[in-house]
């Protein structure tokens, strides 16, 4: 069944896409910003979603007026928190669950495409199900990440399909961007960001409303 209907393969993002890990980042941003002596600021959390760790320590960085920071040691600080708050459980994203199984029945090929590294990738796939994806790229194991194509090519070329018959399921700006520079399909299914000003995607309120028949028409 593999490509049937014109669809080669679905490209999952996972935080805020696949489960609702945002707000487990939230939890860490913010202490890590208290650590300091600061407070993170909601635009400049806003702006860090869908990107790199170290582009996401640069905005904290300087969201509390210490720039000079070390951006590798509030990395490692953060992610040894957040690992902490994954391992007490993660949330699915409404209908997520449900998509994931209808597509693993299927047949159809999945791959996780995300920014987070992989320490803490494998910890969420004791949630979502590491059996669901034929291919994992995570944003430590890619020479360039999101809103590059790089990841999106990588996954692609991992699962030996063609990317433009490929959907790219995204819930940010930076991810969504990647996938239109890849050349895949884009379902936009916004969490934390408003994506109703984002061109060349088709707009989803919810993976509630996406079935693989949904998909399939994407593709044509």
């Amino acid at each position: 069944m593999t490509g049937a209907g014109g669809l080669a393969a679905v490209l999952f993002d996972m935080d805020g896409t696949l489960v609702d890990s945002e707000k487990v980042w939230d939890v860490g941003l913010t202490e890590l910003a208290q650590r300091y002596g600061g407070r993170l600021s909601a635009p400049a959390r806003a702006r860090m979603v869908g990107t790199s760790m170290v582009e996401s320590m640069t905005i904290l960085h300087n969201d509390i007026g210490q720039p000079w920071r070390d951006p590798q040691e509030s990395i490692q600080w953060l992610e040894a928190r957040v690992k902490e708050l994954f391992i007490d459980g993660l949330v699915f994203r409404p209908g997520a669950a449900e998509l994931l199984a209808e597509l693993y029945t299927a047949g159809v090929p999945m791959a996780l495409v995300t920014a987070t590294r992989r320490h803490l990738v494998d910890v969420a796939l004791e949630t979502i199900g590491r059996r669901h994806f034929a291919a994992v790229v995570c944003g430590d194991e890619v020479d360039e990440t999101k809103p590059h194509p790089m990841p999106y090519l990588t996954a692609a070329r991992l699962l030996g399909v063609d990317v433009r018959r490929c959907v790219a399921i995204e819930d940010s700006p930076t991810g969504v961007a990647s996938a239109r520079a890849a050349r895949a399909v884009v379902l936009a299914v916004p969490c934390e960001v408003d994506l109703s000003a984002v061109d060349g995607v088709t707009l989803a309120d919810s993976l509630a409303e996406v079935d693989l028949a949904y998909l399939r028409r994407l593709v044509g």
